[in-house]
């Protein structure tokens, strides 16, 4: 199968909106992204109702895009590592091992930034 003409231009930047698009319908499939959509829908609502300074606000969506990057690039290694080796691989075990557990630091990077902005929101920090 021949691999279709490159795109230029405004075509170009309209093929990779329709790519990205792609990429979150497919990570929408994905019980742990949905699950960290849900948290931060949660810390949004959180933070709104505690009266969180903007400065919290801004660094939760930011720590989420990149818990989101992160998601779809450890997804995209399971589906490949899945593709490269149906059956069972030690070495793909790490990779996927690998994936995981930077989704994980995420998380906890996430769950750190919540409990200062609630303490500093509070006043516990200075």
């Amino acid at each position: 199968m021949e691999r279709p003409p490159r795109e230029e231009g405004l075509g170009h930047v309209l093929a990779a909106a329709r790519y990205s698009l792609g990429g979150a319908r497919r990570l929408w499939r994905e019980t742990a992204f949905r699950h960290e959509t849900l948290a931060f829908a949660g810390i949004l609502v959180l933070f709104l109702g505690v009266g969180a300074p903007l400065w919290g606000l801004v660094g939760a969506a930011l720590l989420f895009l990149v818990t989101v990057a992160v998601e779809a690039l450890n997804t995209a290694v399971e589906v490949l590592t899945d593709h490269a080796s149906p059956g069972y691989s030690q070495m793909a075990g790490y990779a996927k091992d690998l994936g995981s557990f930077a989704v994980f630091c995420l998380l906890i990077a996430n769950g750190i930034w919540v409990a200062y902005v609630l303490a500093a929101t509070w006043g516990w920090a200075a």
